[in-house]
């Protein structure tokens, strides 16, 4: 009855585990998903991307008029003298009153209120070429966004197969290191049994730890691609189980052939092209007036009287007083401002920027240059994948069939165990090879998707 309940309870924890270890296997998509979801970058990247539509809103509200409010209450003396005075910085005060011939120290209340518009109605386009700037400027981000986001999808699908050849290659060197262990153990009982000599099993012994060694390195290697993953897809280093299933077949050839003006690199370059365009529009725009609209509403009160001029003490220091609105004057105008000195200096900030355009034109034609190269590359590298793939079944046949004979024929004592591991040499390098052929297929798939900016190429 016990023994019943224990092989229940060692069966469930069983299926428990290999339900746990099934649930920790990570396809390419989801792991693409969780980088582009996660990636600080490209996080930060749409952020920007977000920030300069906002200055595209806040550089179509630059054309709305100034509309001020201002009120004041002040307390003090209204002395005042026959003579020039200017404002350096703001620091004079304005008081205005009788030019008297002596001074006087009769204070009351005042205040001020005053509306004030402002508004550059025409400026030969000014305002309009500065909202295209900041979409230009919204538009580089966005395209910088998106090709930050092809460029890091490329990065964890290489990232992820190469953690597919890693871990196929462990396999294969955990494979190679059970049969030297099997070889080894052929090898003591013998010796045992005074078949062979002892030297055989010093040998076997040697042959064992060496193909350990190797399973070690690719153990190691292994977990480097693993944590390589991990901080591209932006979550905490972990052991991964990935999917190998789609690299044992040879992938669809047929889509992606050119590198379209849509790749997402170049459309970027276009766009701190369209963008430096637009700043020069923008900048010879300075070159002319702006015309000005400007309204002014003004109310003030005072605690001086009227006849103040005659009678010095026809004054009130009483607070209400002062502050009661008693004169209001308004403004209308219509002005223009022009510095004419400055079409001298934009001249030059706008030659700066045609040369700045002409420079990320030259980047843009190399970045072009580069991607075709890439994209012939690419197709190279297809052919020659696909041809490794078609040599590795018949590698991989013949060196398993020499190293059964080689072993049948050492139990048999009619080989030495040179031969034998001369034989688990050839295997151990053909099924390693073959571990690698149809990666590479995807790796030259992979390459091209990326000359050709079509991500679908790769995921299709």
């Amino acid at each position: 009855m016990w023994s019943k309940k224990l092989s229940l309870l060692a069966l469930s924890f069983m299926l428990m585990n290999s339900y746990l270890h099934a649930q920790q296997v990570i396809t390419l998509q989801q792991a693409i998903d969780t980088a582009v979801s996660n990636y600080g970058t490209i996080k930060a990247k749409a952020s920007y991307t977000a920030a300069s539509n906002e200055q595209v809103k806040q550089a179509r509200r630059e054309y709305l008029p100034n509309f001020n409010i201002s009120a004041q209450q002040d307390y003090g003396t209204v002395n005042g003298q026959n003579g020039p005075l200017y404002g350096f910085g703001g620091l004079a005060a304005a008081s205005s009153g009788l030019p008297l011939d002596h001074q006087n120290w009769n204070a009351a209340f005042g205040a001020l209120y005053l509306t004030n518009v402002n508004w550059d109605f025409f400026a030969f386009g000014r305002a309009k070429e500065k909202v295209k700037t900041a979409m230009a400027a919204a538009t580089q981000n966005d395209k910088d966004w998106q090709q930050e986001i092809f460029k890091h999808k490329i990065k964890v699908a290489a990232a992820y197969l190469n953690l597919v050849a890693a871990q196929q290659l462990t396999r294969s060197f955990k494979d190679n290191m059970d049969r030297a262990d099997t070889v080894r153990r052929i090898v003591r009982t013998r010796v045992l049994n005074h078949l062979i000599a002892g030297v055989d099993s010093s040998q076997a012994n040697a042959e064992y730890s060496s193909a350990r060694i190797s399973w070690t390195k690719s153990k190691d290697a292994e977990q480097e691609q693993s944590n390589q993953l991990a901080q591209l897809m932006g979550i905490p280093p972990r052991e991964f189980e990935v999917d190998t299933n789609f690299v044992k077949r040879v992938p669809n050839l047929n889509a992606g052939n050119d590198a379209a003006d849509s790749h997402p690199v170049l459309q970027w370059y276009k766009s701190r092209i369209a963008l430096s365009e637009e700043q020069t529009r923008y900048y010879k725009t300075l070159y002319y007036p702006a015309f000005s609209l400007v309204g002014v509403l003004q109310t003030r009160g005072s605690g001086f009287g009227n006849g103040y001029a005659a009678d010095q003490h026809d004054f009130s220091q009483s607070y209400w007083d002062g502050i009661k609105p008693t004169r209001t004057n308004y403004l209308l105008g219509v002005g223009v401002t022009w510095n004419i000195s400055q079409p001298l200096r934009i001249s030059r900030q706008v030659k700066a920027q045609q040369q700045i355009s002409k420079g990320l034109q030259y980047e843009y034609e190399l970045a072009g240059q580069q991607i075709h190269a890439q994209l012939q590359l690419s197709d190279t590298k297809i052919e020659n994948a696909l041809s490794n793939v078609r040599e590795v079944p018949v590698q991989v046949k013949a060196a398993s069939d020499a190293y059964l004979q080689k072993t049948v024929l050492y139990k048999n004592g009619l080989t030495n165990l040179v031969d034998v591991t001369q034989a688990a040499y050839a295997l151990i390098r053909a099924q390693t090879d073959r571990d690698i052929a149809f990666v590479n297929v995807w790796q030259a798939l992979l390459l091209k998707a990326a000359a050709a900016g079509d991500f679908n190429v790769f995921e299709q």
